[in-house]
């Protein structure tokens, strides 16, 4: 579906268009307006193009136009009034940025937090990051931030949510580490950190494309 914001989009040099797909979180991060509008609905966006005077978003066939129009709409008009340039001359360095030394677990663990888990954790005005990954134990470390800290709740968003989702689709994945509060202990310490605020992040299972 093509969208017209009434102004420019993609600035003359960088050519006529420029192509964004789900999946490439580091292309996705040059642009805050695109990483905008996957964050809007990512399971149902595939895609996001920019020409120099409107953007094309594509869906899968699974999700209606009706329900993803006015989310990927209200995306770009908070883009626009943020003031934030179009694309970044250099890709945004995040905690899931998928670095070209990141292994292929690593990397769709970073791709599962960035288009799952965070969208689900900032609804409820928190954040949660990724902190590593130890490929021995199978643990993956997480941090929490913003209202999401100091809930007794968020052990069990993390165990029934985050965790489960990430086993789900990784299966070298055993386990998570909360290291909110703490200085990245070991993976191998799990012990239960208590933090966070009534986040609701619901696991369902489905295929990631």
């Amino acid at each position: 579906m093509k969208f017209l914001p009434d102004q420019e989009v993609l600035p003359e040099n960088y050519g006529t268009g420029m192509f964004f797909q789900k999946g490439d979180l580091k292309e996705i991060n040059r642009s805050p307006l695109v990483k905008k509008i996957f964050h809007a609905f990512p399971e149902g966006i595939k895609g996001v193009f920019l020409g120099r005077d409107f953007i094309t978003v594509t869906k899968d066939s699974e999700h209606s136009w009706n329900f993803l129009k006015p989310m990927v709409y209200s995306a770009v008009l908070d883009f626009y009034a943020e003031g934030l340039p179009i694309v970044e001359e250099n890709p945004l360095v995040s905690d899931t940025t998928v670095l070209d030394t990141d292994s292929e677990i690593v990397a769709t663990i970073k791709e599962l937090m960035e288009t799952r888990v965070r969208p689900s954790v900032q609804e409820d005005g928190g954040d949660i990051f990724y902190e590593g990954f130890d490929d021995t134990t199978g643990i993956v470390k997480v941090r929490l931030a913003g209202s999401c800290v100091g809930c007794p709740s968020s052990s069990v968003t993390l165990r029934n949510g985050v965790e489960n989702m990430l086993m789900h689709y990784i299966p070298e994945v055993k386990g998570i580490l909360d290291v909110t509060g703490l200085e990245l202990p070991d993976a191998d310490n799990l012990g239960d950190s208590t933090t966070s605020k009534d986040m609701k992040l619901e696991f369902r299972p489905e295929v990631v494309a």
